[in-house]
Parts: C-alpha cells; sequence; structure tokens
C-alpha cells in the first residue's frame, strides 16, 4: 500500500469513527484517550508525509492505525467506515535516498516493541474478560513484531516498520487502557 494510501484509509476511518460510551463514564474518558492519540498519530503521519518524509509517516500512520484498530476492537469506538486492512498488500518501496534512515528506524522499532512487550504485565486477574482481552493485545503485538521480523530476513524494511509500530501502537493503547501495569521502560508508553 502506498504511505498516501494509507493516510486516506486512516483520515477517512477517524473522521467516521465516534465513542460508544456515554460521556461522564471512565470507559467514555478511555475511549476519548485512544481516540485522541489515534488523530495525533494521524496528524503527525499527514505532517510528515506533506515534508517528504515518508519514514516517519509510515510509521506515524500504522502506530495510530494501532491505536484505532485497538479502540474498535475493545468496543470502546465504533466507525461506519469498514475499511480495507492496510496490511492486504506490501507496502511502497521507498526510494534509496531514504534507505539509510529507513534501515535505522525499523532496527530501533523492532528493538522498541521488544523492549516494551517485556515491560507489561497484567492487571486483571485470569479467567476475566479483561484478562483475556490483555491476552489478546499480546498476541497481536508478538504477531506483528514476528510479521517485522519475517520481513527485516526479507529485506522488506517498509513493511517491518509498518509492523513493528501497528504492533507496538495496540500495546501502547492496551496500557493507556489500563490492561496492564509498566514494570520496566516507562518511557516506552504515553501514559
Amino acid at each position: 500500500m502506498k504511505i498516501e494510501e494509507c493516510g486516506v484509509l486512516f483520515t477517512t476511518t477517524l473522521s467516521l469513527t465516534w465513542i460508544v460510551a456515554p460521556e461522564s463514564t471512565p470507559l467514555n474518558s478511555i475511549a476519548a484517550s485512544i481516540l485522541e492519540m489515534a488523530r495525533a498519530y494521524e496528524s503527525d503521519g499527514t505532517t510528515f508525509f506533506d515534508l517528504n518524509d515518508p519514514v516517519n509517516a509510515l510509521a506515524g500512520f500504522y502506530y495510530g492505525l494501532g491505536w484505532l484498530h485497538f479502540g474498535l476492537s475493545s468496543g470502546l469506538l465504533a466507525s461506519e467506515h469498514q475499511s480495507m486492512c492496510p496490511f492486504s498488500g506490501s507496502q511502497e518501496i521507498l526510494p534509496p535516498r531514504f534507505r539509510a534512515k529507513l534501515e535505522e528506524k525499523t532496527h530501533r522499532y523492532a528493538h522498541l516493541l521488544e523492549t516494551a512487550r517485556s515491560s507489561v504485565m497484567y492487571v486483571s486477574e485470569p479467567a476475566t474478560t479483561s484478562y483475556d482481552f490483555a491476552g489478546r493485545i499480546l498476541t497481536i503485538a508478538a504477531v506483528y513484531a514476528g510479521h517485522g521480523d519475517s520481513c527485516l530476513l526479507g529485506g522488506s524494511y517498509e513493511d517491518a516498520l509498518a509492523s513493528f509500530s501497528y504492533g507496538h501502537g495496540w500495546l501502547d493503547a492496551g496500557v493507556t487502557a489500563g490492561f496492564f501495569r509498566i514494570v520496566a521502560q516507562h518511557d516506552l508508553f504515553t501514559v
């Protein structure tokens, strides 16, 4: 998928997304935080794209999509837009002049996601719905970390960066929503 197409998909979905939980409830506050972060990363990605920085645009869009998809999957948010999966094909190959920046950022994000995954613990008791959903979040983070690693081995840094960014977005949103307690590396999360 071209970075610009990803940005349009993200912007369109966000414009048709709303908070489900009633106002003045804790779930509404959590949902508002999730939606605010998704919008912030969409804005960052758009700004980077407009400044001809496709590496940071790619990372910003996919990190934000992780936040948005967390919100939709958790039931905190709903959307009228039935968007296609941003991972439905390979990412746009960036011109060679961006290669060094892309490789550095991709390796750094691989390390950040791996560190973030080992820096959280479940908050909920086993056999609860929250515990089960926290497990789903960790599974998604692990799947995208693994996919990113496979892409790296194949030399597809664009796909790897998208995967690492997306998985970390899911995990960061899960921490913000209260599914995890941070036990190390607090600086890897937005709370």
